[in-house]
């Protein structure tokens, strides 16, 4: 479970005299490899521009809508860029190309909608639609009210294709792909008469964990299965000549957060093959170019760019401890697979559009030159019980060498997911390492990066494997930073609120901890998240089959070890971790005498997204490190 976490919004309220990054979000490239088109914002009013891929020359820019915000830029083979604008009050989304200079409606889809895609001749467009949503798409976000009949609606998001001519209105879209099953992710077959997809029948939050890779047939709309992967997937992407469909699989705890090996399988269906084994590295995105099979891939600190074979992995044709980006991937590419776009930052250069050769791309956009960095960023490695793991150390600017400070660590969400380089600019972690903290990000067994092995590792052991390499990381931080053991807390959110609730009652190392959207009772958890599927990957069976499986990690059979304050929050409408979770662990340490907060965000997800509330929760968090651990500066 991954967690939307105010370390890493932009809460502008947080620091006013700071200027915001410019950003540049659903970065795509031309077939041609010669335009650039994102959508950028901090710069002024956010508005879709276009720019050279050699150079950067802006080009274009468009801005059809001043009540819309804009996503899924995608360009046809002749160069045609598509996009959608929402508008929120209306409640639609408009599926617009760019003809002559000029924007173009072809279709108004009443709901939400995503992954615009031209077919590869470039007559049609695909999209996948959520016709009268009742929530936005993903179960981070937050939940339908749960009253009246329980779990016979849900949310369907299905195919739609339009011609490129067409002006639809809402009432005209009709999807392709039977209703009961949720298309997750798809593509084009080279022909354009079918889609590799990703989908599960009934309730789409729930079930991608147990999705299956389909072709669907772009005329019908039937369904045929290609296979059923063992492993979760994402990234289904068919090969030029038509064959075979490459996809990322691998133990994953939430759509979105990719990780895993390279698969391949024959189109028409059969037993996948993991062409990547054993590689001590995780696939985060791929495209099947007319050049071979590229990759983005995380190798302990740092991003690569890969071609792939049936032999594994070449070797790193670009790589940086830093973190890449794109619309579609974490890097896109030319038709040809010779040219490569991606927006690159890490934790002291704020974000920047790269585009050129493979191995040699240049920076295009220099709107975040001037913005000085925060913080200073140290890779840290260490080895625990024949594994190595890997974190980053974050350290206030100019910080006294001589002087101990006290440290914080963020565990991340997951637990399949990384800490990975990202400008430190506003929000929970900057204004904790503003306030004199230094910061600890750590990658323990169950993390990205060190290949699927380490990945697996914590399966049937969370909190075990994963602590004891959390606090021997921190044993490895104090030997090369001033870092006061006396003083140091602990935080995380969604899985990291589950190690910093668990970690309480097994440790009485950290003497402050704050406890986002966590777990403290995996029995009580089973029977009332909404997305129970995730957890069978990790625990091998249901609650019903093996209940001491479940018990075994939950914190609430051992508050009587729990001695630390804790701060806990948790959105209100939480449907991947429930609000009952943090009450269950509050009311715990209450009757155990332990200092303790529980704060309900109201209408808030599986994720603190309002300004005005991360406003609030980052007061409330320095606040509790500073009552507990003293103040650093």
């Amino acid at each position: 479970m991954r967690f939307i976490f105010p370390a890493v919004l932009a809460t502008l309220a947080a620091t006013p005299a700071l200027a915001a990054p410019a950003q540049y979000g659903a970065l795509a490239l031309s077939p041609a490899g010669d335009r650039i088109a994102s959508i950028d914002s901090g710069t002024g009013r956010t508005k879709i521009v276009v720019r050279a891929a050699k150079g950067g020359a802006v080009l274009a820019s468009y801005d059809p809508c001043t009540t819309c915000s804009y996503s899924g830029l995608t360009f046809a083979a002749d160069g045609t860029l598509a996009f959608l604008a929402r508008d929120r009050a209306k409640g639609d989304v408009t599926l617009d190309i760019v003809e002559g200079g000029s924007v173009r409606a072809v279709a108004t889809i009443r709901g939400i909608a995503q992954t615009p895609r031209f077919s590869p001749d470039g007559k049609r467009i695909a999209l996948l639609v959520t016709i009268g949503a009742a929530k936005e798409a993903g179960a981070a976000q937050a939940g339908v009210r749960q009253v009246g009949e329980i779990g016979e609606k849900n949310d369907e998001q299905r195919l739609a294709v339009f011609d490129r001519a067409a002006t639809l209105g809402a009432d005209a879209v009709v999807p392709l792909s039977p209703a009961g099953r949720y298309i997750y992710e798809y593509d084009w077959t080279p022909d354009g008469a079918g889609f590799a997809v990703t989908s599960a029948l009934g309730n789409g939050d729930a079930n991608w964990w147990v999705a299956t890779l389909d072709h669907v047939d772009a005329t019908t709309g039937a369904v045929r299965m290609i296979a059923k992967p063992a492993t979760q997937l994402n990234f289904p992407r068919v090969s030029p000549d038509g064959k075979s469909v490459a996809y990322i699989g691998g133990l994953m705890s939430d759509f979105g957060a990719v990780g895993g090996d390279v698969w391949t399988v024959p189109l028409a269906g059969g037993t996948p093959v993991n062409v990547t084994q054993g590689a001590k590295a995780t696939a985060t995105s791929i495209d099947w170019t007319g050049g071979g099979l590229r990759a983005t891939l995380l190798r302990s600190d740092s991003a690569e760019i890969v071609a792939v074979t049936d032999k594994g992995y070449g070797p790193a044709l670009f790589s940086r401890p830093a973190s890449f980006a794109a619309g579609d991937g974490r890097a896109v590419f030319s038709a040809d697979g010779k040219t490569m776009a991606m927006v690159m930052q890490d934790y002291t250069h704020a974000p920047a559009v790269y585009a050129g050769p493979l191995a040699a791309p240049k920076q295009l956009t220099h709107d975040n030159d001037a913005i000085a960095a925060n913080v200073t960023a140290r890779s840290i490695t260490w080895n625990n019980e024949g594994f190595t793991a890997q974190g980053w150390l974050l350290a206030p600017i100019g910080a006294d060498p001589a002087k101990k400070a006290p440290m914080v660590t963020i565990v991340h969400g997951g637990p399949a997911s990384a800490s990975v380089p990202g400008f430190i600019d506003r929000g929970g972690a900057a204004e904790l390492i503003r306030a004199g903290f230094y910061v600890f990000l750590p990658n323990p067994r169950g993390s990205y990066g060190q290949g699927q092995a380490f990945t697996a590792a914590n399966r049937r052991d969370f909190g075990g494997g994963d602590l004891r390499d959390i606090l021997t990381g921190i044993d490895a931080v104090e030997k090369v930073a001033p870092v006061d053991g006396a003083r140091l807390g602990l935080m995380g959110g969604s899985y990291g609120g589950f190690m910093s609730m668990w970690a309480n009652t097994q440790t009485n190392r950290f003497k402050a901890i704050v406890a986002g959207a966590g777990l403290s009772n995996w029995v009580s958890y089973y029977g009332t998240n909404g997305i129970d599927q995730w957890m069978l990957p990790f625990f091998g069976k249901t609650l019903y089959e093996d209940y001491e499986a479940y018990e075994k990690p939950s914190a609430i059979y051992h508050m009587k070890n729990a001695k630390t304050p804790t701060f806990i929050y948790v959105g209100e409408r939480d449907i991947e971790v429930p609000p009952t979770q943090s009450v269950e662990y509050w009311h715990a340490l209450k009757d155990q005498g332990v200092p303790t907060s529980l704060v309900i965000y109201a209408e808030e997800g599986h994720g603190i997204r309002s300004p005005a509330n991360a406003l609030d929760l980052q007061k409330r968090t320095i606040g509790w490190f500073e009552k507990y651990l003293g103040k650093a500066q």
